[in-house]
């Protein structure tokens, strides 16, 4: 293992960007879509759609409450130690494909949720927010639970209330010129790239550790292999999240 060669390079930066994925939330129990045992076995790149969300809102909302909203779920040992280390300053920001919030339960505050978060749900007319606890009852006691009625249109589909995340189809708040922009600056300023528990495959995030600076280290803690697996100057761990930082966090 390469622990060792990883602490090395942690206890020098002071300048940490870390990119994290579906992996650093298994070990809180939560499923993971792209492994062989994970979501994607049920197609939900055509029900986590914004398509598909237009035209089967209760159904959607169903999918979304049962597989993607994880209320009781814990931030792990993983999640604990890069806020520690951000406490630290060593980390300078997460930027996380996931949705579920466990980063800032664990204490991390600078966090830049790339996919947005499952915590909320905004009307896509007003603007109003509601929170997924609201939604949820409101999906229990109400047929048009998913229209907004704090606003009014003539087309009832404009005041539809979406959770605030990035639905396949769909751009958020980072999808833009200027998101980019911020984080490939993030990136390109950092002296370390930590990515953990993600193996890259989905544009854009894919692409965001090719902007690093030439000499600047990348760790990738992944069971699976990235396409990152034999670029210059970088160490692979394939273990466990929790267990590889518990074990750099000893040695630093």
């Amino acid at each position: 293992m390469s622990f060792s060669k990883a602490a090395e390079i942690v206890g020098k930066s002071k300048n940490i960007v870390v990119l994290t994925g579906a992996g650093i939330s298994t070990e809180s129990g939560i499923k993971d879509f792209r492994s062989r045992t994970g979501l994607y076995q049920m197609a939900p790149e055509y029900i986590l759609s914004i398509g598909y969300f237009f035209d089967h809102p209760k159904e959607f909302y169903q999918f979304a409450l049962e597989n993607l909203y994880h209320p009781e779920a814990k931030p792990n040992m993983g999640h604990a130690i890069l806020a520690k280390w951000e406490r630290d300053g060593k980390v300078s920001q997460v930027i996380t494909q996931n949705i579920d919030g466990l980063h800032q339960k664990a204490g991390s505050r600078e966090v830049i949720e790339f996919h947005g978060t499952m915590a909320t749900a905004s009307c896509l007319n007003c603007g109003a927010k509601y929170s997924l606890d609201e939604m949820l009852r409101r999906f229990q006691e109400m047929d048009d639970f998913y229209v907004c009625d704090r606003c009014e249109t003539r087309k009832v589909r404009d005041r539809y209330i979406k959770p605030d995340v990035v639905l396949f189809g769909d751009a958020g708040e980072w999808f833009t010129p200027e998101g980019f922009s911020t984080i490939l600056g993030l990136v390109g300023g950092a002296d370390c790239i930590l990515v953990l528990g993600t193996s890259l495959k989905v544009v854009p995030f894919s692409s965001f550790p090719q902007h690093r600076g030439p000499k600047v280290p990348l760790i990738i803690i992944n069971r699976d292999e990235t396409q990152y697996e034999h670029a210059h100057n970088t160490v692979v761990i394939k273990d466990s999240i929790g267990k590889t930082l518990s074990e750099i966090d000893k040695l630093l």
